[in-house]
Parts: structure tokens; C-alpha cells; sequence
């Protein structure tokens, strides 16, 4: 069982981890921390940008020779097969780590898996660690991997009378757009949420065929390795993405307002289109903000 300071460690692991929001795609965002046998931390690393240095290989180097005989403390299953970049499992073994701690099971590793392999180097693999915590920042990759479409974000303004696209320009859609890989617009374009951030070769569609239904405009964005998509627009833009079930998350913005108010009747809905459930208020300088998640049908 994972001891008080490797938790700690996992948890500074998906800290860390989330520096890799918005850049890393197709690949995951993944965290790692490296204990010495006193339990201090003698190296830790991230993964930044696809065809870069894994997490674990960046905390290996930034610990050198003080990675012999440590306890590595990894967010996601270290990876089990030579692509870009060498198998992250091989790089640990090799380096003398004695124990692995791991919150969530990578679904894409290949065989029987990094974990399997160093178990069988005679490393102490532990899995399931803060599993929960760690998918917080892990949870769009999962999503998108399963339904093999981006996860999606639709931010929008709710005035009196209508439903507005959330501002480009503004604080909250800069906010926004560093956590996510890329903005589908309603005039059907596709940029990147930040242009330039993920070099060449992410985006591979400029824009999208007129008439493409929602689904298929997802899944080409999907092969074109967006995992997290955020659409900007209005409700008329949304409507066909909502249709389908293809929104995956929700940000309402509510301008700040009279305490006592009587909205016109134009809304289709009150605050969430149905099928939502609320899972975080905030406020900001001018707005309140409601995040919600699709409800689930269980």
C-alpha cells in the first residue's frame, strides 16, 4: 500500500502533469516523480509535446546516478513499446528503479503492458493510486480515446433573451483555450486554440467540408490528433452537436446582472441544455460561470 509521502509524490505527479494540458496531444498529459529511498524527491519530469522526452524519461535525467534504487511515482502506465520516443518501462527498469506506483492503466499499451514488464524485471509495481485525482487531468485523453472523437467544450453567455457565443477576445475564452488543442468556429474553420503551440502536423484540416455532419467532423478531428476540442459559437452552431450527444462538458456564463430580474422568454432553456447536471460554480470579475457535465443514464 502506497505510503503518506508516495501519496504526496503522486499527487505533486499530476500537478506537474498539467503543465501538459493543451500541448501534448495526441498524446497524454502524464506526470512523474522520482523518491530516493529516504523518501525525498530526487528528480521529477512531465510530458510537454508529442515526439519530446516522456515524463518518466525527463525525471530520469534531472535525477542521473540518484535514479538507482528509487521509487517512481507515474500517473499513467509507463508505455511499453519503441515509437517516437523509447519505451518509458525499459528506461526504468535500466535505470535501477526498484518500485512503480501508478494511478491509471494505460488502454493503449501494447502486450501485456509497461506494468507487466517490470513486474517481470522483478520491479514492485503498485496501480490504482489517487486513480480518481489523477484523471482530472487525464480524464479528455480517456474520453477521447474511448468514443474516438474529441472530448468537446462549449462555452456560451446567456443574456436575457438569447444564447451567445462566448467572446474570442475575452479572459475566460484565453483561459479556456490553454487546456484545449483546438477551436471549431461556427463558419465550420478549425484553428488552434493557441496558434503555433503544437508545431507542425496536428491540425491537418484548415477547415471542414460544408454540410459534415457533427460526428464525422469530430472523428476527422480525432484522426487529425485533436483530443480536446472546444467549439465556439452560439446555440445555432451548437444545436447539431448537441443533437447527437457530442458535447461532453458545458460553460455557462451569466453577465453579472440586478439581484432582482425578470429574463425575456426567447431562452430555449434556463442555464444547461438538458441532459446536463452541474459540477462546479465560480464567479470572475464580470460573470458567474456554471460548469456541467452530461448526466449519466445509469
Amino acid at each position: 500500500m502506497a505510503t503518506a509521502l508516495e501519496l504526496a509524490a503522486m499527487r505533486r505527479a499530476i500537478a506537474l502533469s498539467a503543465a501538459g494540458l493543451g500541448t501534448t496531444s495526441p498524446n497524454p498529459p502524464v506526470g512523474c516523480v522520482l523518491l530516493g529511498q529516504g523518501g525525498e524527491i530526487v528528480g521529477e519530469g512531465y510530458h510537454q509535446r508529442k515526439g519530446e522526452a516522456h515524463a518518466e524519461a525527463n525525471a530520469l535525467v534531472a535525477a542521473g546516478a540518484l535514479a538507482d534504487g528509487t521509487t517512481a511515482v507515474v500517473t499513467l502506465e509507463p508505455c511499453n513499446h519503441q515509437g517516437r520516443t523509447p519505451a518509458c518501462r525499459q528506461a526504468l527498469i535500466a535505470a535501477g528503479v526498484k518500485r512503480v506506483i501508478i494511478a491509471v492503466m494505460d488502454p493503449t499499451s501494447r502486450g501485456e503492458g509497461g506494468a507487466a514488464a517490470m513486474r517481470a524485471a522483478a520491479l514492485d509495481v503498485e496501480t490504482g493510486v489517487l486513480t480518481d485525482e489523477a484523471r482530472l487531468v487525464l480524464g479528455p485523453w480517456l474520453t477521447a480515446l474511448e468514443q474516438q472523437r474529441p472530448r468537446i467544450t462549449w462555452p456560451y453567455v446567456i443574456t436575457n433573451d438569447d444564447i451567445i457565443a462566448l467572446a474570442e477576445e475575452s479572459a475566460a475564452a484565453w483561459q479556456l483555450r490553454l487546456t484545449a488543442d483546438a477551436m471549431l468556429r461556427a463558419d465550420g474553420t478549425v484553428a488552434e486554440a493557441i496558434s503555433g503551440r503544437h508545431g507542425a502536423g496536428i491540425l491537418k484540416l484548415a477547415n471542414l467540408i460544408p454540410g459534415t455532419k457533427p460526428l464525422a467532423a469530430a472523428s476527422s478531428l480525432y484522426a487529425g490528433g485533436i483530443r480536446h476540442l472546444l467549439l465556439s459559437g452560439g446555440l445555432e452552431a451548437a444545436k447539431p452537436f448537441l443533437s447527437e450527444s457530442l458535447v461532453d462538458r458545458v460553460l455557462a456564463y451569466l453577465p453579472d446582472g440586478s439581484a432582482a430580474s425578470k429574463p425575456a422568454h426567447g431562452r430555449p432553456w434556463a442555464q444547461l441544455p438538458p441532459g446536463f447536471a452541474i459540477t462546479r460554480a465560480s464567479r470572475t470579475d464580470t460573470f458567474t460561470c456554471i460548469e456541467a457535465h452530461r448526466a449519466s443514464t445509469g
